[in-house]
Order: C-alpha cells, then structure tokens, then sequence
C-alpha cells in the first residue's frame, strides 16, 4: 500500500496560546491529535516561549491512536518566524483504515477468537495437533504446569490498602500500563528491571507518593490526565536524556530529550492522559470507581455473561484498552490489556469471603497475547511459521527444529552448585524487530494456538495419557496456561535466553 497524506494540521499563537486547526483530505473532522510529547526544536531559540514549550517531539517517528486518527507519522513540513508551524499527518503504509470499527456489542469476546483464527489461517501459519501433543506430554509441561499456572501471575503486592476500591483502581491502572515489552533491553540495562517489574515499580511509586500527603493523587482522575513527564520518568527510573555532537562546534556535545527511556515516558504519558481524560470528563474519581461500575453491570447479568459486559465497557470507553489493528482489510482483535484485568479481578478478590464486588467469570476468556506468547510458541515448535510468507518465515531461524526442541521440552537442565552466581543480572539479547502488522499476526497466532491447546487436552483420550497418568491435563484452562507460558519463558535459564520479538511504541503490550 502506498503512502498518503492524511490531513494538515496548523498550529498557530493565539494570545500567547498555542492552538490547533486541522483540514483533512477525507473532510472527516480530526480530533484526539496527540500533543502530549514535546522536545526544545533547533530553531526554538529564535522563537517565543510559547512555540518552544509547544512543538512536537513525535516528528518523523511513528505514534498510536484508535480513535479518529490511528497510526500515522508527524512530519515536520517548515517553520516560519511568524511563529506559524505546520505538521502533515502521513498515513502509515500498514494501516488500510483511519479507523477500526469495534466489534458488536455482546461480541467481543467471540471477534477475538474468530479474528485471530481467521488472520492466522490467511497468513498460512501452521499449529498442528502433533505438535500441541508433543508440547503436553512433555516433560517440560508435565512438570511444571502446576507449580507456575497457579502462582505466577504477576499480581502479589507488597502493599497495604485501606480498602478493595484503592485496591482495585491500583490493579486496574496496572493493567493500563502494563507496556514497555518493546524496551525490555534497555530498561535492564537502566533500571536493572524488565518491563513488566519496571512497570509495576512505576505503579507502586504512584501509589506511595499518592498515599503520603502528597498535593496531587497521582492514582486519581485528574492526576492521570495532568501527570507530568518528568514525574513519570523520576519514577520509572529511567533517563530521557541523549546527547549529540554539536553541529558546529568540534568535541562538544549537546543533551536533548530523547532515547528509550524518554519514548517509555511517553507512551506512559499518553495511556494516563487518555484514561484520565475520559475519567474526569464523566465524572469518575478514578479508573478503579468506572471499573467497579462495569463490574456492577456485568454481575447483575450473572458471572457467566459478566466477563463480555465488562470487557465491552472497559474497550469502549477507554482508548489504552482499544488494542486492534487492520492487516489487509481484515480487523483483528486482542484487548490483551483489558482481558488481563478482568482476570485480575479475579485473581486479587475471586478467593476473598464474601467478594466485594461482583466477580466474574473467566477460565473462558481468550489468553492475553503479547510478545512472549507468540515467541514462546514458537519456540516451542506450537507455532510452524515455516509454511508462512518468507518475512515471517525468516523472524526465528532455528525455532522448532528437532535439536531445539529436544532441549526445550525436556526437563529444566541442572544448574551447577558449582558456578559462582554473579551480582548481575545478564542483559537480554534483543529478538527481531517487527513491525506492527507482523506483531499483530503472530499475536493473533497465538490466541488461536492457545484455544487449539485446551481445546485438544480437554478432547484427549484417556489412553494417550495412560503412560504418564497426567490426567489433569483434560482440565487446564486458558487463563492458567497463559499465565504458564509467561513464567515458564522466566522460569527456566534455556527459556530466558530465548529471543522475544520487539515491537517498538507499543502501547499494548
């Protein structure tokens, strides 16, 4: 697909007020324009304040949205001293749509599974009921399904709550911003976290500072919607600065805003603006209070029905739940974010007597793809991309060969009590780089993989388990075996090692 001008945005001072107006080439009106990520231009000097505090600092790289405008490029087309700066939003070429419909209400659930069943099959990648077999009953997944599926959630807090409402708004904006996957490297090697520690580190720091009489409640609405970078950035522990030689002074270098840890801060950034925004607009405290209200909803239904009713409000309401994409035509449907956080629920309140909300429902719900499913899977040999097209094929040379596979399934190899343990954690090495359509295909591979999983153990004859007598296998559930193959790629030094595909801004996963 060729690449074409969207519309032209025009910002202008206006009382010392930056404002913005906007013409589009479809004549659709263009709303929700990220104008949250900013840096000091190279021609700022010789502008006003205003325009330095207000330029853009997504020029030339790419950012998301789901609403009216959705994957496109901010190109710097010229500035003037008139302080007159005009941008064109550049349609990127993986995008067929400015816009992705959502599902229809009531299914969500049911467009997750067939999406990802249908783009996985049109892509020709190949999950064959061997290789689920061979998966099962090895000794890698009979020996550790139960110690990991059951424990390894993630979701145990050293925290104290005054109540399950904080409890639940600080479980529900840890979902939100449940990202950074594509910034596993350099977040190790700067914070000495992978993403998902890095994240929770960031959430619980929004909870203390929240909870010491602090001004501002940075777990509220309001707080959300008005957080600053710098905030983010202190608390995520990150840099966001890098520094340049000068383009005209020999051996000096000059610091300006930028690098991993700065596009980390902004995806942040834009995922609390969007909730927070919606939140105050309507009226809510926090995302936990609109969270409780959908979990309301959805028990009055009952907890079969709950799961779908609050996965819709959850999807329509917020835009960091609105995980969808468009590859050749056809929409594809994760809400990973959101599935997470409904399962959540019931992993923090589902044991607690009586619950304090309504609980749903969720060993049905369809697993929640990120990176290290799919790469995983494929590893693992679950997931054939031998059959895909020559760019997919070629993402994991090795994966799923008979050598491969014959270490990886077998039992977790011995670690010596003989080698000395070192004081640091080793850094990743970092997978393929993808990009977005190709993440959201193997993201959809392993969604239909997992329901192919359960589906075929569930349906297992009991003589193909005569030998090992793991007749629990019949019973696993997609929730759990989800949760197993996110810990296992932790639990054991073979599988850390494994490379995970990178995604770069993504605010999914």
């Amino acid at each position: 697909m060729s690449t074409g001008v969207e519309a032209t945005i025009v910002w202008e001072t206006k009382n010392d007020a930056w404002c913005c107006q906007s013409s589009s080439s479809t004549g659709r009106p263009q709303a929700n324009i990220p104008s949250a990520l900013f840096i000091i231009h190279p021609l700022a000097s010789r502008q006003s304040a205003a325009f330095t505090s207000f330029i853009a600092s997504v020029i030339s790289t790419p950012f998301s949205h789901t609403k009216d405008i959705a994957y496109f490029n901010l190109q710097l087309l010229y500035t003037s001293t008139s302080l007159k700066t005009a941008f064109q939003i550049v349609r990127s070429p993986a995008m067929s749509a400015a816009s992705i419909p959502l599902p229809k209400s009531g299914e969500l659930i049911k467009s997750i599974r067939e999406s990802s069943r249908a783009l996985r099959q049109a892509e020709n990648i190949t999950i064959s009921a061997e290789s689920i077999k061979r998966l099962l009953l090895s000794s890698a997944f009979t020996s550790t399904y139960h110690r990991i599926a059951s424990t390894s959630h993630g979701l145990a807090f050293p925290l104290n709550f005054p109540s399950p409402l904080i409890e639940l708004n600080l479980l529900s904006i840890l979902a939100l911003l449940n990202i950074g996957s594509g910034y596993r490297v350099p977040l190790h090697q700067q914070t000495g976290r992978g993403a998902w520690d890095s994240i929770r580190a960031l959430v619980f720091g929004l909870y203390i500072s929240s909870s010491t009489g602090a001004d501002e409640d940075l777990m509220s609405a309001k707080g959300m919607r008005d957080i600053r970078d710098m905030k983010i950035a202190e608390l995520l522990g990150v840099n966001v600065h890098v520094e340049r030689p000068h383009e005209s002074i020999p051996g000096v270098t000059v610091g300006e805003v930028g690098g991993p840890g700065w596009e980390v801060v902004q995806l942040i950034k834009e995922l609390m603006h969007g909730a927070g925004s919606f939140l105050v607009e309507h009226g809510y405290r926090d995302l936990g209070s609109f969270v409780l209200e959908a979990l309301k909803e959805g028990g009055r239904a009952g907890p079969e029905a709950s799961a779908e009713i609050v996965l819709e409000r959850l999807v329509r309401a917020i835009p960091g739940f609105q995980d969808m994409f468009i590859v050749d035509g056809r929409p594809i449907y994760c809400f990973k974010k959101a599935l997470f956080l409904i399962n959540g629920v019931v992993v923090r309140f589902g044991s607690k007597v009586p619950p304090p909300f309504p609980i749903p429902v969720t060993s049905h719900l369809p697993v929640f793809s990120d990176n290290v499913l799919p790469s995983i899977l494929i590893h693992l040999g679950v997931i054939d991309l031998s059959t895909a097209s020559p760019p997919l094929a070629a993402l994991f040379p090795g994966a799923g060969s008979e050598d491969s596979l014959k270490s990886l399934l077998a039992p977790a190899p011995q670690v010596s009590a003989d080698v000395p343990k070192s004081g640091k954690k080793e850094i990743p090495i970092e997978g393929p780089v993808l990009t977005e359509e190709q993440a959201y295909i193997l993201r959809a591979a392993s969604i239909d993989a997992c329901e192919l999983i359960v589906e075929y153990a569930q349906s297992m004859d009991p003589a193909e388990l005569a030998d090992q007598n793991p007749e629990w296998i019949k019973e696993i559930n997609l929730p759990d075996l989800d949760t197993w193959i996110w810990a296992v790629a932790k639990d054991r030094p073979d599988y850390r090692k494994l490379q995970r595909f990178v995604l770069k801004k993504a605010l999914w996963f």
